[in-house]
C-alpha cells in the first residue's frame, strides 16, 4: 500500500475526489502533531478530514500484530477515540470510519461504546479496545471511573470530539472538558480535534477544547449552497395566535412531500412530532409504510429501523425532532421541510445540512409557518442565513455539582491525590479560576457532605487511604455513582408498553411520569403515531393497548419552548423596520403585508430605532403591550421587572403574558404608562437585586437545585427496574435544598442554583444587554382602542393559562371574527 501519507490520496483518487484544501490543512497538523479545531458546513467532507489525519499519522506508526499459531492480524491497540454527543450518532459514523479501512487493507478495529452497548460487548472491549472506540462522554468518564483506566487507555495518542458545538455550552461539554485533562496528564503529546459545523465564536470554541492555547484554526467549505425559501399560506390571518400547530399548512406540505422523493420534516417539539405524522398518515393513508416518526422518547428499535429505512431509501418522509438533527449522513434525502420557525439560525442551517448531506450537493430548507407572523420570521432568516449570523455558544463556568462528580469518578478511577488533581482540574477551561476554597469545599462535600451531612454514612463517599490517596470505600457508594454518572436530567420517564396477560408486552418507547399521573385508565393517547388507551401502571411502567378512541391526549415533553435568538429577532426587527419604511422585499414579505398595513393603522410598526408599546383600556383593565423582540426567557424576567418598579411607585398589581416578541402587563386598576415608560424604568443599574425582588427566585432556584442535587449525587433516581418517582426524587431534593438554607447557607451548591437561575432561566446577561438597547431606542407608545396584530398572541398566551382548550378556541373565534369585521372597514 506504499506509506501512510499516501491514505487519503490513494482512497480519495479511487473515487474520483480531490481533497479539498481544508482538508489537506488538517492532514498536515495531525502529521506535526497539532491539534485544533475545524469549522465547516455540514456535509463538506469534515469527518474524513480529521479520520484521514488520524490514519494518515497513526495507521502503520502502530503496527499490526501476527499471532504465530494462526498467522492472523491484531488490530492494533487503542489509538483513537472519538466523541460523539448522541448515541444515535455512533452506528453511523462507525460506518463512515470502516469504509476506507476496508478497501486499503488497514487492520485497525472500529467499535462502540455508549448506553446502548450490550453488556457481551462491553466485556469484550474490557478485555480488549478496538484501534478507534467511538464514545459519548458520559461512556467515557464511565471508563475513565474503572481502577484500571490508565492502562486500558495507555495507547491512546488522538481524540476527535465531533459536533462540538452540540457539547460546547453545556455541562456535557464541561464532563468532556475534565476528562480531556485527565488524558492530557496521561498523554503530554495528545493530538485533541474539535470538528464543527455551526459556531458563532470559534476562537472560544477552540479555547476551551484546546486551553493550552496551541491549537489550529482550520476554516472549511462555508460556501456550500444552502437554499431556504418559505410555503406560503393560501390566506393570511391578521390576527394570528400560536398554538393551532399550522396544521392549515397540511395540504400544501402534503403536496410537497409527493413531489420529492425523501423528506425530513423537523418539528420543534416531540408533542408537534407526533400530531403531524398522524395528520399526515390520515391525509395519505396510501403512505403508511413509507412515512415514519423519529424522537427521542421511541424505543432504540424504532429509531434504528428509521434510520437505516431512510438511509436505504426505503421512505418518502420521516417525521422528526431534534433526534435527527445532528451528522447522521443521509444521502437520499433531497429537502428538508421546517414546521414552524427554528427559532435560530444554526439549527436552521444544521437541519438545512441533513439534505444533500454531500461536497456539491444543495441544501434546501422549506419554512412552513404556523401562523401568519412566523413569515417574517421565515424572511427573517434567510436574511440571518445569508450573512451567516450564527448564535454564539459559551461554556459554562465553574459548575460545582459536575466537578463534585468528577472527583468521585476519579476516586474510583484508580484513586487521587488532591493536590495533584487540583491543578488537572484547572487545566479544564472551565475551572481554570477554581480557588482553593472552592477546591477545599468540594473536597470536604465527597468526603463527608459538609457542614450538615456529616452525620450520614451515605454522603461519605470518598475518604484517603494510609497513603494519601483518596479512593470510595464503600462498594454499594461506587455501584450507585457509576449508575449516575452523566450531566443529562430530565423528568423520571415511565416506560410504554403493551398490554399482554402474560406480560413481557413489546415496549414502545417513553414518556413523562407527569403526563401519565394526569390519566385514568382506559383514556386514550397518542404515541409512536398509534393511538393508544392506558390499561394500568405498575413499577413505572404503563402497559396500554390500541385504542379507537376519537379523543386522544398528546403527551408533553420538557424543553418544548425554544427561545428566538438574538440573532434571529435582530433579523426580524430589520425587517419590521424595512416595512415601516414601505419596503416589503419578497414573498413572505408581500403575503403578510394586509397584517403589517392594520398594524401600522391601529399603532405602529417596530424598528431598528424606536421601541413599540401599546398601552389599551378594555373590560379586563389596563395593559401595555411592549416589543423588546429579546426572546421569551428576557420577557419573563422583564416584564417582572418592570411591573415590580412600577409597583414601588404606585400600589398595583399585574397579570403578566410573554411571547418571543414581547410582554403584556395587565392591571385591574388605572394606569398611565406615559408617565412610567422612561429610561429610569429600564435602568440596568440595581437590575440583580431587583430582579430578584420581582421573581418567585427562590422557587425557581429550587427547581434548578433538583438538577444540580442529582448531578451532585446528593440524590439517587434509583436502580434498573426500581426507578424512584419524579415525586420522590422532588422531595429530597427539597428536603436538602431547606436544610442547606437552614443549617449550611455557605453551601457553594445553594449559590450555584442561583446563578443557573439567573444565567440560564432568566438569561439575566441577554436581559442586561436589552435593557442597554433599549435605552438607547426612541420610545413610541400608541394609545389603542382594540388589540393589533401583535398583540392579540399575548392576549391568547395569557387566556390560555385560565380557559380549557375548547373555550379558548371558541373565544379566539369570536375575538377574530370581531376584529376582523373592523379590520376591514378602515378603522384607525
Amino acid at each position: 500500500m506504499g506509506t501512510s501519507s499516501d491514505y487519503a490520496k490513494h482512497w480519495f483518487a479511487a473515487r474520483g475526489w480531490k481533497p479539498f484544501a481544508f482538508q489537506k490543512q488538517v492532514w498536515t497538523a495531525v502529521k506535526h502533531g497539532e491539534s485544533g479545531l475545524l469549522h465547516a458546513s455540514t456535509g463538506a467532507g469534515k469527518t474524513y478530514a480529521v479520520w484521514f489525519g488520524a490514519l494518515n499519522r497513526f495507521a502503520s506508526a502502530v503496527a499490526p500484530v501476527e499471532t504465530p499459531r494462526k498467522r492472523k492480524l491484531i488490530a492494533p491497540p487503542l489509538t483513537v477515540l472519538w466523541i460523539t454527543p448522541m448515541r444515535a450518532l455512533a452506528a453511523d459514523t462507525a460506518r463512515a470510519l470502516e469504509a476506507p479501512l476496508a478497501d486499503l487493507q488497514i487492520p485497525w478495529s472500529v467499535g462502540l461504546r455508549t448506553g446502548d452497548t450490550s453488556s457481551s460487548e462491553r466485556a469484550r472491549q474490557s478485555r480488549r479496545l478496538p484501534t478507534t472506540l467511538i464514545t459519548t462522554p458520559e461512556s467515557l468518564t464511565l471508563m475513565l471511573a474503572r481502577a484500571d483506566a490508565q492502562t486500558a487507555l495507555s495507547t491512546l495518542r488522538m481524540v476527535v470530539v465531533d459536533e462540538w458545538h452540540e457539547l460546547l455550552g453545556n455541562k456535557r461539554g464541561v464532563q468532556l472538558q475534565l476528562a480531556l485533562a485527565r488524558l492530557r496528564r496521561w498523554h503530554p503529546e495528545l493530538i485533541v480535534w474539535g470538528v464543527s459545523a455551526t459556531l458563532g465564536n470559534q476562537s472560544h470554541a477552540e479555547q476551551v477544547l484546546i486551553p493550552q492555547g496551541s491549537g489550529v484554526s482550520v476554516q472549511g467549505q462555508n460556501g456550500k449552497d444552502l437554499r431556504v425559501d418559505t410555503l406560503l399560506p393560501p390566506a393570511i390571518e391578521r390576527f394570528p395566535w400560536a398554538g393551532h400547530i399550522g396544521l392549515k399548512m397540511l395540504p400544501q406540505v402534503v403536496a410537497e412531500l409527493d413531489s420529492s422523493p425523501s423528506t425530513l420534516v423537523f418539528t420543534n417539539t416531540r408533542a408537534q412530532s407526533e400530531i403531524w405524522y398522524q395528520a399526515l398518515l390520515e391525509a395519505r393513508p396510501d403512505w403508511a409504510g413509507l412515512i415514519a416518526l423519529h424522537h427521542s422518547s421511541l424505543s432504540r428499535e424504532t429509531r434504528d429501523w428509521v434510520e437505516r429505512a431512510l438511509k436505504d431509501g426505503q421512505l418518502k418522509a420521516v417525521v422528526c425532532t431534534s433526534s435527527l438533527d445532528l451528522g447522521v449522513d443521509f444521502l437520499p434525502v433531497e429537502r428538508v421541510l421546517q414546521i414552524g420557525s427554528a427559532k435560530g439560525v444554526a439549527r436552521l442551517m444544521q437541519r438545512a445540512g441533513r439534505s444533500g448531506h454531500a461536497p456539491g450537493r444543495v441544501s434546501r430548507v422549506t419554512l412552513v409557518p404556523t401562523h401568519s407572523l412566523e413569515l417574517i420570521e421565515a424572511a427573517a432568516a434567510q436574511d440571518a442565513v445569508a450573512q451567516r449570523r450564527i448564535e454564539p455558544r459559551e461554556s459554562p463556568y465553574k459548575p460545582l455539582d459536575v466537578l463534585v462528580q468528577h472527583l468521585v469518578s476519579m476516586a474510583l478511577g484508580g484513586g487521587f491525590v488532591p493536590d495533584e488533581l487540583y491543578e488537572e482540574v484547572r487545566g479544564a477551561w472551565a475551572y481554570r479560576d477554581l480557588t482553593l476554597a472552592d477546591w477545599a469545599w468540594a473536597l470536604a462535600f465527597v468526603r463527608h457532605g459538609g457542614l450538615s451531612l456529616t452525620a450520614y454514612p451515605d454522603y461519605r463517599r470518598v475518604e484517603p487511604d494510609e497513603y494519601g490517596v483518596w479512593r470510595v470505600p464503600d462498594a454499594r457508594l461506587a455501584r450507585r455513582h457509576r449508575m449516575s454518572i452523566g450531566t443529562i436530567v430530565s423528568d423520571a420517564s415511565i416506560q410504554l408498553k403493551f398490554w399482554s396477560k402474560g406480560g413481557g408486552g413489546k415496549q414502545l418507547g417513553s414518556v413523562e411520569e407527569g403526563f401519565i399521573a394526569r390519566l385514568k385508565p382506559g383514556d386514550g393517547f397518542l404515541f409512536a403515531g398509534r393511538l393508544l388507551e392506558l390499561v394500568r401502571v405498575e413499577n413505572m411502567t404503563a402497559y396500554v393497548r390500541r385504542s379507537n378512541v376519537k379523543k386522544a391526549a398528546v403527551p408533553r415533553w420538557n424543553g418544548g419552548r425554544m427561545p428566538l435568538s438574538s440573532e434571529l429577532a435582530q433579523a426580524v426587527v430589520a425587517r419590521f423596520s424595512a416595512a415601516a419604511a414601505g419596503q416589503f422585499v419578497g414573498p413572505e414579505m408581500t403575503a403578510l403585508r394586509p397584517l403589517l398595513e392594520v398594524q401600522e393603522r391601529w399603532s405602529g410598526l417596530p424598528t431598528v430605532d424606536s421601541l413599540l408599546a401599546e398601552a389599551l383600556k378594555s373590560r379586563e383593565g389596563w395593559h401595555l403591550f411592549l416589543y423588546p423582540f429579546a426572546g421569551r426567557q428576557v420577557h419573563l424576567g422583564l416584564a417582572s421587572l418592570l411591573a415590580w418598579r412600577v409597583s414601588q411607585r404606585q400600589a398595583v398589581t399585574f397579570s403578566i403574558a410573554v411571547n418571543d416578541y414581547g410582554l403584556e402587563l395587565l392591571s385591574a386598576t388605572p394606569i398611565d404608562w406615559s408617565l412610567h415608560l422612561n429610561p429610569d424604568l429600564f435602568n440596568a443599574e440595581h437590575l440583580l437585586p431587583d430582579v430578584l425582588a420581582s421573581l418567585n427566585a427562590g422557587e425557581l432556584a429550587l427547581r434548578r437545585f433538583r438538577e444540580i442535587a442529582r448531578i451532585a449525587g446528593l440524590v439517587f433516581a434509583g436502580y434498573p427496574g426500581a426507578p424512584k418517582s419524579t415525586r420522590q426524587v422532588q422531595a429530597s431534593s427539597g428536603l436538602f435544598f431547606e436544610v442547606f438554607k437552614q443549617y449550611d447557607t455557605d453551601n457553594l451548591l445553594l449559590a450555584q442554583a442561583g446563578e443557573e437561575v439567573l444565567r440560564e432561566e432568566l438569561d439575566i446577561r441577554r436581559l442586561e444587554q436589552t435593557l442597554a438597547r433599549i435605552n438607547r431606542l426612541k420610545f413610541d407608545l400608541h394609545q389603542i382602542k382594540r388589540p393589533t396584530p401583535l398583540g392579540f398572541p399575548l392576549l391568547v398566551e395569557r387566556m390560555r393559562e385560565s380557559m380549557s382548550s375548547e373555550k379558548l378556541a371558541d373565544r379566539i373565534r369570536r375575538m377574530v371574527g370581531d376584529l376582523e369585521k373592523t379590520a376591514q372597514t378602515g378603522k384607525v
